[in-house]
Order: C-alpha cells, then structure tokens, then sequence
C-alpha cells in the first residue's frame, strides 16, 4: 500500500485535487490518503501556513500530493517552506507539446532541472538604512547535486545533452560557482553532451529554437521563470506537472498556482494536476501506468473533443478529468 500526503491548499489546487483523486481512486492501485492544510485558508483558520502537522504527515508518506496555495502578505510561501522541510532539492519540470494544441513549435519536448533550495529563494531579506537586501546562496554541494540529477534524468529520458542556465557574467561569484560545479559533475558523463548559455539568451532561445534542447538544469529564480515560459510554449500552465525530488522523499504539484480569478467556475484545467501524478507513479516505480496516464492526455487533449477554455474548448474541470481517466481504463496501450 502506497501512502500518500494530500496538501489541496487554495483556489483551483482543491478542484483539480479533486479530479486527481478521482484518478487515484480509478486505479488498480493499492493506496490510503492523508490530509494537511497549508496556505492562505490555513493561515486564516490556523494562524501558519504550513503547520507542523502537515509537515509530519509528508514525513511519513511515500509521496506528497500538493494543489495550490494563495501567497499570504507577511507569511512564508508554504510550498517554498515544505521542499526545505522535506529537502527535495530538484524540481523536475517537462515541457512538451501536444497535437492540437496551439505551440510555438511542434516536436518540443524537454526537461528542466531546478535546483530547489538555495538562490534567491532561500527567502534571506532584511532592511538596512534605507535599503532592502535579498541574499543569494549558492553552494558547490547544491549545485553538483543537482548538476548530477540533471545528467541522471538525461539517461533515464535517453536526451543527448544538458545546458547549465546562469549569468556568471554578472553574478560572477555565485554563478560563476554554479557553472564549475557543472562541468566538474560532467566529466563524469562523457558520453553526453554539455554546454551552458546565459538565462537572456536561453529565454530567447527556448522560442526560436526550443526544439534544440533536451534538459536544462539552472538555479532556483530561473528555473521558475524559464519553466513558465516553457509551458508557454506548449500550450500553458494547465499542462506543465512538476515534481520535487530529494534524497528521502518525493513531493508533487502542478506548476500553476491557486488561480483565484477562475476558482470556484470549474473550469480549471486537471491535466497538470494529472500529469503530476503520473510523475508521482514514475517516482514510485509505477512505470507502466504513468505511462499509461501520460498517453491517455496525449490523447485526448490531441482529439479536441474534451477541452477546458484555456485550451479552446468549454468543458470543465470534472469533465475533462473523467475523460482522461476512461481513455486510461479503456485504452489499449
């Protein structure tokens, strides 16, 4: 039996949560739920956005599904805080197109790696005078590890190279630490190939030529803002899943955030939410219906029949969901 930590949080995260379980509960799969609060509902009931509960729950799972959390004034992100807590250090996030899907490109398919813990994201701010100073920290140990987990996923996808994102050329320090730990881990990988360019120019790139790359492993900030600009590419943030992985645990949740402006319409997209899932079972070793689960979106979102408006369609969230979910049941894969 598989334990699973389910986080809903806020917004769309609890609908496309729903359509998540709805998926969990189809499969032929032996698992049991527990449930944690985090984020702007939790903080309004609880007085945190992250309670140790929550925190303890994860700890004792397999995986951790998590929806959405509305950004609280004044409080930590619960998201940010729960990958330290959990020490999931690599933030996994396919970007791929579908057919039938309007995308800059076809034939994109690629994967970027996030280091997860450190960067500007390690939430480090103060005031001093009349200044506000933010703390960037990069360290050799977190970026040859993430530099491994990005030569590791090259292989498992059978890609062919791995770019290094950074801007040494100003953040020549920190950066400039991120790229020797790269290519200090890439020797260990000669049969892959490896190159590196600078986040502007990587921006560019991944609209003229996004076919051009396989995986790309960067730091915090810049993987959140290029992997949004990935999903862009192929469709949008309803079809970007993401996966933390760590040593020890595994923690799961679609790219988008908590959407407040379409929650409560049922008409949020599931298919990251589904996706993610899958990534969850691939994590778990359950490889034959991740495949399965990735295939049958494949599917259905390239017939058209069953779209959210976000793809172009008007069916909701429910429906789309059950759609994704009998071409599993029912498809011959």
């Amino acid at each position: 039996m598989y334990r699973i930590a389910i986080i809903p949080g806020d917004g769309i995260g609890k609908e496309v949560m729903e359509s998540g379980e709805y998926l969990l509960d189809k499969l032929d799969l032996n698992f049991s739920f527990e449930y944690g609060e985090a984020g702007f509902e939790c903080y309004n009931k609880n007085g945190v956005t992250l309670p140790e509960e929550t925190i303890k729950i994860a700890k004792k799972s397999d995986a951790t599904l998590f929806g959405a959390s509305t950004s609280t004034p004044g409080q930590p992100s619960p998201i940010i805080n729960l990958r330290k807590e959990l020490d999931v250090y690599a933030n996994l996030r396919p970007i791929k197109s579908y057919r039938g899907v309007r995308s800059i490109s076809d034939n994109i398919d690629f994967l970027i790696v996030r280091e997860n813990t450190e960067g500007l994201y390690s939430q480090i701010e103060y005031e001093q005078d009349n200044k506000v100073i933010a703390q960037r920290v990069i360290t050799r140990r977190a970026s040859e590890k993430i530099a491994k987990v990005a030569f590791e996923q090259c292989i498992a996808k059978q890609k062919q190279k791995v770019t290094c994102v950074h801007k040494s050329n100003v953040l020549k320090k920190t950066d400039g630490v991120f790229k020797e730990s790269f290519y200090k881990i890439a020797e260990n990988y000669p049969n892959i190939e490896s190159n590196d360019f600078y986040v502007d120019a990587t921006a560019m790139y991944l609209i003229t030529q996004p076919q051009n790359f396989d995986v790309i492993v960067t730091s915090n900030l810049f993987g959140d803002i290029l992997s949004d600009e990935g999903a862009g590419l192929v469709g949008g943030l309803g079809l970007a899943p993401s996966g933390n992985i760590g040593d020890d645990y595994g923690l799961f949740e679609p790219v988008h955030g908590s959407a407040p402006d379409i929650a409560g319409k049922g008409i949020a997209n599931p298919c990251s939410m589904i996706l993610t899932i899958a990534m969850m079972l691939d994590y778990l070793k359950e490889y034959e219906i991740s495949n399965k689960i990735n295939k049958a979106v494949e599917n259905v979102v390239s017939a058209g029949k069953t779209l959210t408006p976000d793809l172009g369609g008007n069916s909701t969230t429910s429906e789309l969901a059950k759609s994704i979910v009998d071409e599993i049941l029912e498809g011959d894969y």
